[in-house]
């Protein structure tokens, strides 16, 4: 028996994040860094909520709870189901890629399953 999914619909199914989170479990990542247009995951979108504050850490499980849009829910679950932290900093900020590659964690927020939640 088989099933054929169309292209449409296996987008729906599969994210660029999944891949992401995907690709880093079978390399055995020791992180994802999330290269983004903003500093780190937000109480709101930042760029439509001035009263939005930046979380220095938290855990997927809050990300999950408060349904903040940083990956999919799918992405967020197996990353979290395998201890996997995501690093989600801005790639556009001169120097920040670089420093996120050599563990510089005050650049944005980190994702993992002990983070106890603080914001910036």
């Amino acid at each position: 028996m088989s099933l054929f999914l169309p292209p449409e619909l296996e987008i729906l199914f599969f994210t660029t994040d999944s891949a992401a989170a995907l690709r880093a479990l079978e390399i055995k990542a020791d992180i994802i860094l999330k290269g983004t247009k903003v500093d780190g995951i937000y109480t709101a979108d930042p760029m439509i909520d001035s009263e939005a504050t930046r979380y220095e850490k938290i855990s997927y499980q809050e990300v999950l709870e408060k349904q903040l849009k940083v990956m999919d829910a799918s992405s967020i679950s197996l990353c979290m189901d395998n201890d996997l932290p995501i690093m989600v900093f801005n790639m556009r900020e001169n120097g920040n890629i670089t420093k996120a590659v050599k563990g510089d964690l005050s650049i944005g927020t980190l994702v993992s399953v002990g983070s106890k939640t603080q914001k910036a």
